[in-house]
């Protein structure tokens, strides 16, 4: 119990310690509490007495702002007075002398002028305003002429050695040739397959486009868009059409074409062929250029003087074209045609670029038109053609049964169509189905045929039904083999060849049995009795009982009078061919001369021990072989 006792002594004593120390710490916060109090009243204080002095600061700063803003304003506004004296001064001078000092000094009226714009509450700002609109007024007129002066002073129409040195090498004029272009001679469609490459000419210097540029750009800021599009266009469209007059371009109508002889139209095609390409590839070219630089960023008004400055010239070329299309066809029309069409399609692209705008929709329109007027008259002049073929009456005479000029010309006609293969798989719309060659094979037959049956109607004309047969022989083997040494066989093909060449063949035969059936029946046995038949193949019976001396002359003298009649008139017969010819003679004397010399070795002794012998055999084998060489040779007769 005792030190139960000693332990609570203990408690209490550290409880009563603990006390005393709260009390304490107590009172020390009241004592903090009550001296931070009493400073919080002493900053309030101080605060308050200090605000006067900072409300006096802060008004002093502000007015010095002020003052240093006022400063820099009327500094600004001075400037401004100076700056405008100092360009007011160069607008008086001018753009003569320093243009590009002149556009500066203009743009700095602008400055000026915006400037005094968004100055509020100065008197003298209205006054300035005025003074520098007035200014700006007078600069536009001066800058309007000279853009004017400038714009004329290197507007210049083109020279045709000019564009011709900008062509490729293939395309320009050879010397001592027509300066106004190639001619229709030249294979348009043959050099439209080259890579070549053209180099449009600068029409006005690289130096004063940006001027132009800066003054065109002033002229619209100022309002003057409509005066700026008249004077473009009345100064560059007159300069397109004098370098198109220069070039040789006229516009000519359907009545002008009418008109024409054949040689001068033709060579009038051929210049326009050349006209288009320089006019759309250089011309137009070169003129989109120079709009695009002049009016750079003002796309709308750059497409309308383009489409004005061009147009009539587009419509002068086009123009021509179109009365060519309306033209009465004609069969030598055609192959120009064909070229008209080819170098319209040709430019399709580049015209559809250059004319793209929707201020050029009509060019464009009007160059698609004529492109399929040209291909529409094209087909036309194919059946037309064809037609004429057929029903060609002219009434050239080829006597000797050689070629007839309608073989040559039609023959001469489908060998320029291959030319034009690809032109032709465009004109019949076979782009992209890869059947031109059948295309070009039924156009092709079809002429084929026509000519042939108009030569057999021309045939009828010969009353000699053998020189009929050479006259067929002639055209057929002329066309076959034309058809053979060109690109017309791979069209036609081998079977086509190979039927005509026995079409050939059989009026070969056929001329044989006409003319020399009878002359052979003189030199057989069978064809001496009553009803016997005639034998071609000219075999003799070698048995030659039953016939008598006055038999065997009579044989004689009728052989040399037909030999001769015949030698006389087919030796003025022709057949141009050498082939042909020697092996229609050999065709003959491998017939003739064996039944002659077999004749003439059996029955001969029967005359030759008999009175004037010569009489009779007046011909040996060898003088047959000779004469059977003059055959088909076209001379003109002059005796045995």
């Amino acid at each position: 119990m005792a030190a139960y006792a000693v332990v609570m002594e203990n408690l209490k004593e550290r409880s009563e310690f603990m006390n005393e120390s709260m009390q304490k710490s107590q009172t020390i916060t009241d004592n903090m509490i009550s001296i931070l109090g009493s400073f919080d009243h002493r900053l309030s204080a101080l605060e308050t007495a200090m605000r006067p002095t900072q409300i006096r600061t802060h008004s002093i700063r502000k007015a010095h702002e002020n003052i240093d803003k006022t400063l820099k304003v009327a500094e600004s506004i001075l400037g401004q007075f100076d700056l405008a004296r100092q360009t007011e001064a160069k607008i008086l001078r001018g753009p003569h002398e320093d243009l590009e000092s002149y556009l500066e000094a203009v743009n700095q009226l602008r400055s000026i002028v915006k400037f005094f714009s968004s100055t509020k509450g100065l008197k003298s700002s209205i006054g300035m305003i005025n003074h520098i609109s007035s200014l700006l007024a007078k600069s536009v007129l001066k800058l309007e002429e000279e853009f004017r002066q400038l714009l004329n002073l290197y507007s210049k129409p083109v020279e045709p050695d000019c564009l011709f040195d900008c062509l490729p090498q293939s395309l320009r004029p050879s010397t001592g040739s027509d300066s106004k272009g190639d001619g229709a001679g030249a294979k348009e469609h043959q050099r439209s397959l080259e890579t070549v490459v053209y180099h449009p000419p600068d029409l006005i210097p690289p130096r004063i486009l940006p001027l132009l540029h800066d003054l065109a750009q002033q002229m619209i800021q100022a309002g003057h868009q409509q005066q700026l599009y008249t004077i473009y266009n009345e100064i560059r469209s007159l300069v397109m059409e004098q370098s198109l007059k220069k070039l040789g371009v006229e516009r000519l109508g359907k009545e002008d074409v009418q008109k024409m002889q054949w040689e001068v139209l033709e060579a009038k095609i051929g210049n326009w062929i050349h006209y288009m390409r320089i006019s759309v590839r250089l011309l137009f070219a070169a003129e989109k250029k120079v709009s695009d630089q002049i009016f750079e960023g003002q796309d709308s008004l750059r497409d309308q003087c383009f489409a004005e400055v061009t147009g009539n010239s587009v419509a002068v070329l086009l123009s021509f074209g179109e009365a060519i299309a309306k033209s009465k066809r004609s069969p030598e029309k055609l192959f120009v045609l064909l070229d008209m069409y080819e170098i319209m399609r040709e430019l399709q692209s580049e015209m559809d670029n250059i004319f793209g705008s929707q201020y050029c929709s009509e060019m464009r329109e009007a160059a698609k038109v004529l492109t399929n007027r040209l291909a529409e008259t094209a087909q036309e002049t194919f059946v037309d053609f064809e037609e004429a073929v057929e029903k060609d009456a002219t009434k050239t005479a080829v006597l000797d049964g050689t070629v007839h000029p309608l073989t040559s010309y039609v023959i001469n006609y489908v060998k320029f169509l291959f030319d034009y293969q690809s032109t032709l798989k465009q004109l019949f719309g076979d782009a992209d189905d890869g059947n031109s060659k059948d295309q070009l094979g039924v156009i092709t037959t079809r002429i084929l045929q026509a000519l042939q049956s108009n030569l057999d109607g021309k045939s009828k004309q010969f009353k000699d039904p053998a020189l009929t047969q050479l006259f067929l022989m002639n055209n057929i083997h002329y066309i076959v083999r034309s058809v053979r040494r060109s690109e017309a066989k791979d069209v036609l093909g081998d079977d086509w060849v190979q039927i005509h060449r026995r079409v050939v063949q059989q009026h070969a035969n056929q001329y044989k049995r006409i003319s020399w059936s009878k002359i052979l029946q003189t030199l057989s046995v069978q064809g001496a009795s009553p009803g016997g038949n005639s034998s071609f193949t000219g075999e003799v019976v070698s048995n030659n009982t039953g016939i008598s001396r006055s038999t065997v002359k009579d044989r004689f003298k009728t052989f040399n009078m037909l030999f001769e009649e015949i030698h006389q008139r087919q030796s003025q017969w022709t057949v141009p061919d050498s082939e042909l010819r020697e092996s229609l003679r050999l065709a003959v004397a491998e017939v003739l001369l064996p039944a002659y010399r077999s004749f003439a070795k059996r029955f001969g002794p029967m005359i030759e021990g008999g009175k004037n012998p010569q009489k009779y055999i007046r011909y040996t084998p060898e003088d047959l072989e000779r004469m059977l060489a003059e055959f088909f040779e076209g001379k003109t007769w002059k005796g045995p």
